[in-house]
């Protein structure tokens, strides 16, 4: 199965306009889909979302996939940048919007 799936951090806050913050989602979203064999044939972050192209079994469920990735995303961002992320979310630790997007996609080109 394959699917597009889109995250947004919360409040919409423009968290992945910073490169730094960016890069390390995406390294620690390959880790995780990797642990569960998932496959991500595309990633691409904007300022306050990111977009996946991923490739799974149909043996997993797709809500499953998301609660990992975003999970272990938030989880791992927050050891890493603490302070920075205590000025913007002061409540609580959160990082990505409690929805999401998915959809499954047939055998189309990425351009596409």
């Amino acid at each position: 199965m394959q699917y597009h799936i889109i995250f947004v951090c919360k409040y919409r806050k423009k968290q992945l306009a910073s490169s730094q913050i960016s890069d390390d989602i995406k390294q620690l979203s390959y880790e995780i889909c990797q642990k569960y064999r998932v496959i991500i044939k595309y990633m691409e972050t904007d300022k306050d979302h990111i977009h996946y192209m991923i490739e799974t079994e149909p043996t997993i469920s797709i809500s499953k996939i998301i609660n990992l990735m975003k999970s272990y995303t938030t989880y791992h961002i927050w050891e890493r940048y603490l302070v920075y992320l205590q000025k913007h979310f002061w409540k609580e630790h959160t990082f990505w919007t409690d929805g999401y997007f998915a959809c499954s996609v047939g055998n189309v080109s990425e351009k596409v």
